[in-house]
């Protein structure tokens, strides 16, 4: 019961340090994962070699994948081929369905783009069709956001999904797939939420009902352009997994070893960084360059590198100290919590401190070590916890979130407002999630 005080300790200290002192998540963990190795009693050296092993074997399988990924959101964005996609979405949906065809677009886009760059991007586009199509604001802000939030917590190659995949070593193609199949309801979900309630909300009006809409630009790319650094690596990588099933679908010859190679996570996301080169209409040296678009994006997913690091290096502690034992033996009376343990720890910690990554990259070093205890430490089942950890990490954004003012304040909500919208939205949007994640478990696992 020791281990088990301390591994609640733990948590609040994260927290309580990233919230309160406003300290660094990176140097939050890693404070605690030494902390935890030693209050635990493991010898000193073994907690010096559990935090380096766990922080260089996570990035040296994950970090370069998350790179390439940022890479392709930031050229998506910059290019006008997110707009792009917008505007093919409401071609399809037609503009008095602007909730659904923003929520589309925002679950596409939002694969590559965090969520906070996608709203401000399409802010414009979703303010004035709804002005146009005399809609609620709130309605049309509410399926935007929820639609970027569907596959930012739970969708590759989005850096958080792709970290807790990494620390938890699940198979990145079966994450996709029950990623993408989980979301789908999520987005629904929200989209119902906006039709149905924050279109009940009234946004004081901040322009006129016949405002136009920006044509996009004529140097953005085609939307076929656009689509293909997205779907193609996504592709690759559930081909490769789809190969590996022992039923060797693609046979054992030669096109199955080269779908191995194209569809390992490092390869297909560095072929969508090399499409992703040809959305600009003129690529130049200045784009490619340390203080470019690269180099933006570089910075851009720095931060997230170190952080899934020192989350693997918390896990490899907690892994260490035999805390699996523990957890087991708490939890042999209640099978069923197990599915449900992962978003439950993942949503205390985002309620808690706002980060949706921070919560998904905690969590997934929490609960690493406890996988076999749980019984959720086959392949189909280790890609079912990283989207639990996902559903748990959308609930709930409130006030402590930067997306929740990206959202509020791009669309004219009180303080109230938000919370009646954003928050109350993002609740029914992951708890729709982890119903689904459950029900899934029932049959498949």
């Amino acid at each position: 019961m020791g281990l088990l005080l301390l591994l609640a300790l733990s948590v609040v200290f994260v927290v309580g340090a990233t919230v309160k002192l406003k300290m660094h998540p990176f140097l939050a963990l890693i404070i605690v994962a030494f902390g935890f190795g030693i209050f635990a009693g493991m010898p000193l050296e073994e907690v010096v070699s559990s935090v380096n092993g766990g922080f260089g074997g996570t990035i040296g399988y994950i970090g370069i994948v998350i790179l390439a990924g940022s890479i392709i959101g930031t050229f998506l964005e910059r290019s006008g081929g997110a707009y792009r996609l917008a505007e093919s979405m409401l071609g399809i949906t037609g503009e008095k369905n602007v909730p659904l065809a923003m929520t589309a677009v925002g679950y596409v886009i939002s694969i590559p783009v965090f969520c906070d760059s996608g709203f401000v991007l399409l802010s414009p586009l979703n303010k004035a069709l709804a002005r146009k199509a005399k809609l609620s604001l709130a309605a049309c802000a509410a399926g935007l956001s929820l639609g970027l939030y569907a596959t930012h917590t739970m969708v590759p190659p989005t850096p958080g999904p792709l970290a807790a995949a990494g620390i938890l070593e699940a198979d990145l193609g079966l994450v996709i797939i029950w990623g993408l199949v989980v979301s789908v309801v999520a987005a629904a979900a929200g989209w119902l939420f906006a039709v149905k309630i924050a279109s009940k909300v009234t946004i004081e009006d901040d322009g006129p009902a016949d405002a136009p809409v920006a044509p996009v630009s004529a140097d953005a790319p085609s939307t076929a352009k656009s689509l293909l650094p997205i779907l193609l690596p996504v592709i690759l990588i559930v081909a490769q997994s789809i190969a590996g099933f022992p039923t060797q679908p693609f046979g054992d010859g030669r096109f199955a070893a080269f779908l191995d190679f194209v569809g390992q996570p490092v390869v297909a996301l560095l072929i969508g960084v090399f499409l992703a080169f040809l959305l600009p209409k003129k690529l130049n040296r200045e784009m490619l360059s340390s203080s470019g678009w690269v180099g933006q994006a570089v910075i851009d997913a720095a931060g997230i590198i170190v952080i899934t690091g020192a989350g693997g290096a918390f896990g490899r502690v907690l892994l260490n100290s035999g805390i699996a034992d523990v957890i087991g033996d708490t939890l042999t009376d209640y099978p069923r919590i197990g599915i449900w343990l992962p978003f439950i720890i993942a949503a205390g910690i985002k309620t808690a401190q706002g980060s949706s990554t921070v919560s998904i990259i905690t969590t997934a070093g929490l609960v690493s070590p406890l996988l076999p205890a749980l019984g959720l430490d086959g392949s189909v089942a280790k890609a079912l916890v990283v989207v639990s950890i996902g559903a748990g990490a959308m609930v709930v954004s409130h006030a402590n979130d930067s997306y929740f003012w990206v959202v509020t304040q791009f669309s004219k909500m009180t303080l109230n407002q938000g919370y009646r919208v954003q928050s109350l939205g993002t609740l029914v949007e992951g708890c729709a999630a982890a119903a689904t994640v459950w029900i899934i478990s029932l049959f498949v696992l």
